[in-house]
């Protein structure tokens, strides 16, 4: 008879999730055995604090239970843990049933775009429905087994409601199985009715033992890879744009080699920056709508783009209108991403791709002008980087690309030869714009950036999750003052649970970035300055940061200028609890260089004469868009 153990459905749950182990390759490819599942962030209410909770305390050696703030900020920080491991690890997220739940679908929505593993444990109302409406409840007065967790079923990979103990033995491999899988990887939701969670069942033995999880390596068809060989061939001014799979697949080296020996400049998505060292000859820096004019100049003139490990979103494709000229090559894990815009797909892991591309190509380089002619202008944008973020404003208020020259130059102060041990944190407005642009890493995986969701509130958060994911590196989040005030309440939860990290708040008053794009297109300054924004009987907004940081526990300052935040930058940096450094910026001046058209609709139809010149603008600029 097969040996058998007695237990409720959460402790087999969680005693499953512990015995997960995993081979992590490391950034330096020291190969590690690590668990899976590195803990669980937990918020307890009435649906889950008696039965997950209970087994949650009696497993706290093996698998840690991390109390957090708010449910979307814990959910935030574990998609971005999962993405500092490059997608080798996770962590889980369990709430109360009702808002505890639904307060986590951005983040589900956030991991579902990005392709990031993240497994979702909200609890549910009761399966024998007797107690119903309990507290909390959403009821449906046409379907008797919805509930509020039925809204994460469009913005998981995998959705399941564990109705009895024994569906319990399918769903969690099935999960697992979706959490990594290199194409399908995605967040999983498995929703957990509080009674369900404290029934017993006699579940195997061997259920507890899983097999080491290794990361799959599907290797590209050899028709597929042929003609991705020919293809190549035939190009004498290709371009490759570096996306998140490359960082996914760790094939930083897979990369920098194939663009060595083939010649062949490389140009990095949000997702994908710091795949190549800043400083390579091949480097062209950012590509896109926030691209450097070294990497945008290149792909107006390439004849042939070798689109890497990228979902060719509109940001970074300047809304399929930067290199309507070129063929479309695109090398990805993912089916749907390989195919898009009538490209020739090349169907495989990035880092076994390349290899095999490299093997096929012997011999064959990219047209030797080209290639010098891109070394030129990556090493002319170089300098330009070094000018803008070393620019002393003087008495003018500071814009983001000073700020930022200011953080990376601090490392100096502390006897540190170079940034290169800081990881930089951001997610939504101008910053990742000027970042994208001017931040220089050179090491992989240093640049951590939500721009596939863009989620305003994930900065705070998600630096918590990077310091748990990577506590020897230094982890300095640069946020805008909107999107600090969305959510910032992890910054006590990074004090609590002894993780500092470093949070650079510019404060420009209001939403700059979408302000300058109100008129942009056309449109007056309206509802996003919080000076233009007090009705009659209302008072000037009048936040003070510092004083937040301090009363979160955080240590706290707000600084004049640069240079008293480069002085202020190499105290923290020697601290050992998070710090947080305010400075008052301006949005009225960023980078102009590179950019490229991104397509907002404007009006057909407006009494402003600006929307119409607008519009004309945007209907012209609409004829050069890839079909």
């Amino acid at each position: 008879m097969q040996a058998s153990t007695r237990l409720t459905v959460s402790q087999a749950l969680v005693r499953y999730l512990a015995a997960l182990k995993a081979e992590v390759i490391q950034p330096d490819g020291r190969t590690d055995i690590l668990p899976y599942c590195a803990g669980v962030f937990a918020i307890f209410g009435h649906g889950n604090v008696a039965g997950l909770g209970e087994a949650l305390q009696a497993e706290k050696d093996r698998l840690p239970t991390l109390r957090a703030h708010t449910e979307q900020g814990m959910a935030n920080a574990a998609v971005a843990f999962a993405k500092a491991h490059f997608r080798q690890r996770i962590m889980a997220v369990t709430s109360s049933i009702g808002p505890g739940a639904t307060n986590m679908l951005t983040s589900a929505a956030l991991a579902h775009v990005a392709r990031l593993p993240l497994l979702l444990l909200p609890a549910d109302v009761f399966v024998s429905r007797l107690p119903d409406p309990v507290l909390q409840q959403v009821e449906s007065f046409g379907q008797g087994d919805v509930s509020a967790n039925d809204c994460f079923r469009p913005v998981t990979r995998y959705f399941d409601r564990i109705m009895a103990p024994e569906q319990l033995l399918v769903a969690l491999p099935r999960a697992l199985q979706v959490l990594t899988d290199p194409a399908q990887c995605g967040p999983v939701c498995l929703a957990l009715p509080q009674d369900v969670q404290t029934f017993a069942h006699d579940w195997p033995e061997d259920f507890f033992h899983p097999a080491l999880i290794r990361m799959r390596r599907p290797p590209a068809d050899a028709q597929e890879l042929a003609a991705a060989c020919a293809l190549l061939k035939s190009a004498k001014r290709p371009l490759i744009v570096a996306g998140g799979g490359v960082l996914y697949s760790q094939a930083w080296d897979a990369l920098r080699s194939f663009a060595q020996t083939h010649g062949v400049p490389v140009s990095e998505t949000q997702a994908g920056k710091s795949s190549l060292a800043w400083d390579h000859p091949l480097n062209l820096g950012a590509i896109g709508v926030s691209g450097s004019p070294a990497a945008n100049g290149a792909a107006e003139q390439c004849d042939l783009l070798f689109a890497i490990g990228t979902r060719l979103q509109d940001f970074t494709t300047g809304s399929h209108a930067l290199y309507p000229q070129a063929r479309l090559l695109s090398l990805n894990i993912q089916p749907l991403d390989a195919a898009k815009k009538r490209g020739q797909p090349l169907l495989a892991d990035v880092r076994t791709g390349l290899g095999q591309l490299t093997a096929a190509l012997a011999g064959w380089r990219a047209d030797p002008d080209w290639s010098a002619s891109c070394r030129h202008q990556a090493a002319a944008w170089a300098t330009r980087v070094t000018e803008l973020t070393t620019h002393d404003p003087g008495d003018a208020l500071p814009y983001d690309a000073e700020v930022i020259g200011a953080v990376r130059e601090s490392a100096t102060d502390v006897g540190l030869d170079s940034a290169d041990n800081d990881i930089v944190v951001c997610a939504a407005g101008t910053l990742p714009a000027e970042l994208h642009k001017l931040w220089r890493s050179a090491l992989p995986g240093n640049y951590h950036m939500d721009y596939a969701y863009s989620c305003m509130g994930y900065e705070v958060a998600g630096g918590l999750g990077v310091k748990l994911a990577r506590p020897e590196r230094e982890v300095i989040v640069i946020v805008g003052d909107g999107s600090y005030m969305m959510l910032n309440s992890e910054l006590a939860s990074s004090v609590l649970l002894g993780r500092k990290i470093i949070v650079v708040i510019l404060d420009n008053r209001g939403y700059g970035c979408i302000e300058r794009l109100q008129i942009g297109s056309g449109g007056a300054s309206f509802n996003n300055m919080l000076d233009d924004c007090v009705p009659e009987g209302g008072a000037r907004s009048a936040i003070d940061f510092a004083m937040h940081g301090r009363s979160m526990g955080a240590d706290a300052v707000h600084v004049r200028d640069t240079e008293e935040l480069r002085r202020e930058l190499h105290r923290a940096r020697a601290a050992s609890k998070s710090q947080v450094l305010v400075i008052n910026t301006t949005h009225q001046r960023t980078t102009g260089d590179g950019g490229a058209w991104w397509e907002v609709a404007v009006p057909e139809v407006s009494a402003r004469a600006e929307v119409a010149a607008a519009h004309r603008a945007y209907l012209q600029a609409k004829t050069r868009q890839r079909r």
